[in-house]
């Protein structure tokens, strides 16, 4: 009988210095907003119309052979309150089944995509983590530059001045952050401050240096 230990992907998309992934390494942590009526967010996540089909365009069986049994075997919900991470997706089965089980192409058993209530209040961000999980849980198990390239291509990630949550997560990393480190303005790079005056330039992006 094959092993029914869970296995559980833990991490948070990354896609630039200033997005969520860099921020959670930064210690930012963020949860659930209440409703005007002082509850949280109604309802469960729900997957946009087309998405699946999407990834399907672009993945081969070989590439992504839990995909097509996705329709009856996945289940989307909001992860707790407290919880920091952005998303993640968690298999019935544990690692060594699952790798079994990609092997011969068959169905995954069941799979849980856990989502962050924050994404609620935006679309392109919640669209971006939901695709990053969704590789995860059609086969791409482990992360790599073709699980990134795949999800910039099929839901990019939200620029900072277009997502509200990026911003908030932004702020909490800027007001934790130490008063010997710099931060640059255009790219959110962050560094050791060694000298008492300030860079001429980000030594990442190497605009000229404009500091939050």
């Amino acid at each position: 009988m094959p092993r029914k230990r869970a296995s559980m992907l833990r991490h948070t998309p990354s896609e630039r210095a200033t997005d969520d992934g860099h921020l959670r390494r930064m210690g930012a942590r963020w949860a659930m907003t209440a409703g005007s009526d002082g509850g949280g967010v109604l309802g469960g996540p729900e997957m946009p119309d087309g998405l699946l089909d999407d990834l399907k365009a672009v993945l081969s069986k070989d590439e992504a052979p839990f995909l097509r049994h996705l329709g009856k075997h996945l289940r989307l919900e909001w992860l707790p309150a407290d919880e920091s991470r952005l998303g993640m997706t968690r298999f019935e089965y544990d690692h060594h089944e699952l790798f079994r089980r990609r092997r011969l192409r068959v169905a995954p058993g069941s799979v849980t995509i856990g989502l962050n209530r924050i994404l609620a209040e935006d679309e392109v961000l919640f669209r971006h983590t939901l695709v990053h999980e969704l590789l995860h849980a059609a086969g791409l198990i482990a992360h790599g530059g073709n699980h990134a390239e795949l999800v910039k291509q099929i839901a990019p990630a939200p620029s900072l001045a277009r997502s509200p949550v990026l911003r908030r997560m932004r702020r909490e990393v800027l007001d934790s952050l130490p008063e010997r480190q710099w931060i640059c303005g255009n790219c959110g790079h962050t560094w050791q401050r060694v000298r008492v005056s300030a860079p001429t330039r980000c030594p990442k992006c190497a605009r000229p240096f404009s500091p939050q």
